[in-house]
């Protein structure tokens, strides 16, 4: 008679298979089963985390001039876990058409009357989800101390763009050099002028561009910062200043459906607006007096 044992393996052989065999068989079943679960943890967890990092996330659109300012508001904002993404653009329609696409959440570039007259002319559901810092303007020379001194038909550099241009032009007549039929309209073009004593020539180039002509123009309108950046000149050194006026603060921009999930936004804003690094930087880009807070 067989064993309980013997008669086991005398099945199992006929079976083709022995004890040791099943055994190994099972653990490269477990060994892959487990193997599977690791990775499809793995894969939660990822998915979490990715999750996690784009709800915590942050997109703003910006600038060049305003890059290390709001690099130094992102910075303070790390131990809180918001991550903040600065994207750079060279002009200044692409910030919005980003903003209305969806690709970031918000830009940093542009006032009230720029973003009315952008509004008006795409259609897009834009609005001021925030104010920031603004800056004076002014006229500048290279080559002339005083504006009496610009002589007939004197070049003078302007932006393009419809806002810059009239606020140009506005700051011309409040300088004496030109008269507009109503220095109060916003919009007002080269074909406003009713009165150019000197002449002057004009010619208009993208906002940004405005710094680099001040070598070869006889005057230009120019933005503190962009002089600056450019190390063409004195932001103070201006023949002639606009007064303060909060409407050309720079505004944080979203889409009017925007939902600042987390408080992200809301948190950057408040870091910029009481940040006694963001005064230091703006004091040194712009020249200490040359900006305002224009939420105050």
């Amino acid at each position: 008679m067989l064993t309980l044992a013997q008669n086991f393996g005398s099945q199992a052989g006929n079976k083709g298979c022995t004890m040791p065999s099943l055994l190994r068989k099972n653990r490269k079943i477990w060994t892959i089963a487990i193997a599977a679960a690791v990775l499809a943890l793995s894969l939660i967890a990822y998915r979490w985390s990715t999750q996690h990092t784009q709800r915590n996330t942050l997109k703003i659109g910006i600038s060049p001039p305003y890059a290390e300012l709001l690099q130094s508001v992102a910075d303070d904002l790390k131990p809180q876990g918001i991550h903040v993404e600065l994207i750079e653009f060279s002009d200044w329609q692409a910030p919005n058409v980003a903003v209305q696409n969806g690709d970031i959440d918000a830009n940093f570039f542009q006032q009230s009357v720029f973003l009315a007259n952008a509004v008006q002319q795409t259609g897009y559901k834009l609005h001021a989800f925030a104010t920031g810092s603004g800056s004076h303007v002014g006229l500048y020379s290279k080559h002339y101390k005083t504006l009496d001194a610009l002589p007939q038909k004197a070049r003078v550099v302007i932006p393009s763009d419809p806002v810059n241009s009239a606020r140009a032009l506005i700051l011309l007549n409040r300088a004496g050099l030109i008269q507009l039929k109503d220095i109060k309209n916003e919009h007002s073009t080269l074909a406003d002028i009713v009165s150019n004593p000197k002449l002057l020539q004009f010619l208009e180039v993208e906002g940004p561009q405005t710094a680099l002509a001040y070598d070869d123009a006889d005057l230009i309108f120019g933005f503190p910062h962009y002089l600056n950046m450019a190390k063409k000149a004195d932001p103070h050194s201006a023949l002639f200043l606009d007064p303060i006026d909060k409407k050309y603060a720079i505004l944080f921009v979203t889409r009017k459906d925007y939902a600042d999930e987390n408080q992200k936004l809301a948190a950057f804003v408040s870091t910029f607006q009481n940040s006694e690094k963001v005064k230091a930087i703006l004091d040194r880009d712009f020249g200490k007096g040359m900006w305002f807070a224009g939420w105050k």
